[in-house]
């Protein structure tokens, strides 16, 4: 028998009722695919998705992992097109998205309930400051972090991976539509405005000690995140990491993704490389308003196909270093190529 009404239609039809009132729904959520949760046991996994173009690899990494369970989309803006996508892919009970765009809508009891009941989870594109903004000391946050301790496997691509390390650009500015932070802003003064880290937003044990970056050499962003690197593991940074840790970075570039066991062992996929970035301990104090000049930087660069042990830290990779002086990047590789 054919289906007339699902959870979702009704959600997106209660959602249009109150917008023909003039209100604003405090959250909204689409469904397709069976009206009721089903209990499953998921298998633990983090897909770390640069952006750009989806990659069906990375999606199927989280499928199977959810043992044919509920697969949940998260948004703080956007709509619901992920569902026919991951549907068409997946073999699913569900495949939902949930659009939380503001701290009103992450404290509603119905956000915490559908968090709970995925047996996979994805967060979206977008921009982190929704997410810092929004979902940070919320019950979403505490959610998520509860999903991840039951072994839920999660993914994000652009912003959605932004938030998955133990630190995080925050994206945060005092400026309306701010365009996205780029080299040649972080590294004139690493304590300018435009440089704001949140941590602890996520609890991922393998991730400890991380701050990860999108769109790594398409938007060329190599640069500010050796900026976020030094000033995490300077003496004074703020915030500071736990006493003998070494802040590490992960750059994954578009279109590639970074497919992650909880025990560290990772593997690349897609079109273009992942970066692992070591920096050095130093006593050397950044200074307010004048140009990174710091190193070296230890850079581990693994294309498709490689795979890198976070907990060794090592592995298919092509080593180099970087180092900064007064704001340019130096290179050993030949060329001076940075990435």
């Amino acid at each position: 028998m054919k289906r007339l009404c699902s959870i979702g239609s009704i959600t997106l039809l209660l959602a249009n009722v109150v917008s023909i009132l003039g209100q604003t729904p405090r959250y909204r959520y689409f469904r397709t695919g069976e009206p009721a949760n089903i209990e499953v046991h998921p298998s633990p996994g983090f897909a770390l998705m640069g952006g750009g173009t989806d990659l069906d690899e990375a999606f199927q990494f989280l499928c199977n992992r959810a043992s044919g369970g509920d697969f949940l989309v998260l948004r703080a803006t956007g709509d619901a097109a992920y569902n026919p996508y991951v549907r068409e892919l997946c073999r699913l009970n569900s495949v939902a998205t949930l659009i939380i765009p503001s701290r009103e809508a992450a404290a509603d009891p119905f956000v915490s309930k559908a968090i709970h009941g995925a047996a996979a989870i994805f967060i979206a594109g977008g921009d982190q400051a929704n997410y810092i903004n929004f979902w940070m000391n919320t019950p979403v946050q505490s959610a998520l972090n509860e999903a991840i301790h039951r072994g839920v496997p999660l993914g994000g691509t652009s912003a959605g991976l932004a938030v998955l390390g133990e630190y995080v650009y925050s994206a945060q500015s005092d400026k309306p539509d701010d365009p996205n932070l780029d080299n040649r802003t972080a590294m004139a003064d690493p304590y300018g405005p435009r440089i704001s880290l949140a941590d602890h937003f996520l609890d991922i044990p393998i991730l400890k000690g991380i701050i990860t970056d999108t769109h790594f050499k398409r938007r060329d962003r190599m640069g500010r995140l050796l900026v976020f690197l030094a000033r995490l593991n300077e003496p004074d940074g703020k915030p500071l990491p736990p006493p003998g840790l070494k802040i590490r970075g992960i750059g994954v570039d578009e279109r590639a993704a970074l497919l992650l066991e909880p025990g560290g062992l990772a593997n690349v996929i897609g079109y273009g490389p992942a970066y692992f970035i070591d920096c050095p301990h130093t006593n050397e104090l950044l200074q307010p308003g004048k140009p990174l000049s710091s190193g070296s930087f230890e850079i581990q660069k693994v294309t498709p196909g490689g795979n890198f042990d976070i907990k060794s830290w090592a592995g298919d990779a092509i080593t180099y270093k970087l180092s900064v002086e007064n704001g340019k990047i130096r290179s050993t590789q030949t060329a001076n190529e940075i990435y």
